[in-house]
């Protein structure tokens, strides 16, 4: 397994104004990406607004992505669904396109008992030579992978890492202690990151870091040189910011937000709605306290 790194970004899709990928803005936005000290990127993941990408766009997205990144960002291409055998297909499919990893959201809507899920992220990953990080967002999902469930999966030998964004850290804390040292945990909340860190999780799947990345990195570095006060002080410093960028629903803040520093990467998909100019306003005012607009 490659190493993954600290920060990976969870990348917006760049659309156009008649809602088409923007492909030139895509290559821009990872060079900006690379710029502001992401160690790898998540394609086409919850940010990404994979609901509304077609199977089509996410593997030009996979490949357009990978060869603007080189070997300057791993690159992990979102190819989870709620069905186990599209799952297989676009995660057969991704490997082709060269990225260094996928992504398996949790099943949502159907509402798997813990067996199922064990058995689609189990069934995924024997068809798939990459590594695998699983992604735990119970508020999208309406399926919580249990703990127990994340411990039998790490057992499953390119099943390496888990995106943690439950913000239950008893269980993070199991996770952490009762799978192999080598077992990944990323947060999956800006806001969690120094508790994660704290438990012995690895780094952040981050929606911020478009805009904050360096501090975010530091913050991470920080923690590892044990300066504990400075980790604490860069956490406080972007609270509102991590907070503010799920004023509503992600990823209308953050795209709104990077628009402001001056990376337009179009509005979203319907049924995303692009940000109010109540909500411009608070994150206008939080990017100005941060001495980015």
């Amino acid at each position: 397994m490659k190493d993954w790194g600290r920060l990976i970004t969870a990348m917006v899709t760049p659309f156009d104004q008649n809602l088409e990928v923007d492909w030139k803005t895509t290559r821009k936005l990872v060079r900006w990406l690379i710029e502001n000290d992401s160690d790898g990127v998540v394609v086409a993941g919850t940010t990404g607004e994979s609901p509304t990408l077609s199977k089509e766009e996410k593997l030009e997205l996979f490949q357009v992505v990978k060869e603007e990144a080189g070997d300057k960002l791993v690159v992990i291409a979102g190819t989870g669904s709620n069905s186990t055998r599209d799952s297989i297909r676009l995660s057969k499919e991704a490997e082709k396109t060269g990225v260094d990893g996928i992504m398996l959201v949790t099943p949502y809507y159907n509402k798997p008992p813990q067996q199922g899920l064990y058995q689609h992220f189990k069934a995924v990953a024997e068809e798939t030579s990459l590594p695998i990080i699983l992604y735990n967002v119970p508020s999208r999902t309406a399926r919580n992978i249990d703990a127990d469930t994340v411990i039998r999966l790490a057992e499953v030998p390119n099943i390496v890492a888990i995106k943690e964004a439950s913000s239950d850290f008893n269980q993070i804390g199991r996770i952490v202690k009762e799978t192999p040292e080598d077992f990944l945990v990323y947060s999956g909340n800006d806001i969690d990151t120094l508790p994660i860190l704290a438990l012995g999780g690895v780094g952040v799947v981050s929606v911020a870091s478009p805009l904050v990345g360096k501090e975010i990195k530091e913050m991470i570095q920080a923690f590892a040189d044990n300066d504990l006060l400075k980790a604490r002080d860069i956490h406080f410093r972007l609270m509102s910011i991590f907070n503010n960028l799920f004023l509503t629903t992600n990823p209308i803040p953050v795209k709104a937000a990077m628009k402001m520093a001056g990376l337009d990467v179009g509005p979203p998909r319907p049924p995303l709605v692009e940000a109010t100019e109540k909500e411009k306003e608070v994150l206008r005012q939080t990017l100005a306290e941060l001495a980015l607009v």
